[in-house]
């Protein structure tokens, strides 16, 4: 019997959807078996450490008034060096005081100005300490109230003459606190595949958190708690 062209087409027609379907069955075992594979658990790690500051901004700030500018100008200057000298007594050098910026208020130029005020114009003046030394800022701060025998009165109580203390030593601690959050991320982990008949596995993904440098509370602003957190994922045999 003569076989058609029709025939052979027919024939290929029914090997190649027999050889889809099958690819289709391995290619599917294979993606059952790999995802198998890659059983996985994600967990976290965190390291803490508690650091003292190393820097720190001290703005002192004071105000007086008279009705004569040329006189008040003279008294705040000698009450800026009365504070110098303070901070110097106190064990500041020159390279840590900076004189800042002095404003000068005229209440009679005032749109809802008071006829009834005592003095016409009020100078605001800055005194800015920058020092590698939280100990001695500490110490002066406990003796501030000295200055008001010289009738300079220290606003301590502002959010423009909060004392900022900094730590910038945060490269020197970044490795050692990485590690410690990897290594208590693996304990984690190791823990979760003991619980679960399995073996810890390879590292597959590993994320470090930001560090955060924060006060370790209200009172003590000099203490300063750092923090990171680690995610790690981890294959898990069998």
């Amino acid at each position: 019997m003569n076989k058609t062209p029709g025939f052979y087409i027919v024939i290929a027609a029914i090997c190649l959807s027999i050889g889809l379907i099958s690819l289709g069955f391995i290619l599917k075992s294979t993606a059952l078996s790999v995802k198998e594979m890659e059983r996985t658990v994600q967990v976290k790690g965190l390291a803490e450490r508690e650091v003292i500051a190393d820097t720190v901004i001290w703005p002192l700030q004071f105000s007086d008034a008279d009705n004569n500018l040329e006189k008040l100008v003279s008294r705040v200057e000698k009450k800026n060096d009365a504070v110098t000298a303070f901070l110097k007594l106190h064990g500041f050098d020159d390279d840590e005081i900076t004189i800042g910026s002095q404003s000068v208020i005229d209440k009679q130029t005032r749109e809802y100005s008071n006829e009834n005020q005592q003095f016409r114009y009020i100078v605001r003046s800055n005194i800015i300490v920058y020092s590698d030394a939280p100990d001695k800022v500490q110490n002066a701060l406990s003796k501030v109230s000295q200055l008001a025998k010289q009738d300079i009165a220290i606003v301590q109580d502002s959010y423009e003459t909060k004392v900022e203390y900094i730590f910038t030593g945060l490269n020197d601690v970044k490795p050692a606190m990485v590690q410690e959050a990897t290594e208590k991320a693996r304990e984690v982990a190791n823990k979760f595949a003991k619980d679960s008949n399995s073996k810890l596995g390879k590292i597959k993904t590993a994320r470090q958190g930001q560090f955060s440098i924060s006060n370790r509370d209200s009172n003590t602003p000099q203490i300063k708690n750092i923090r990171v957190v680690t995610s790690v994922e981890y294959y898990l045999n069998d």
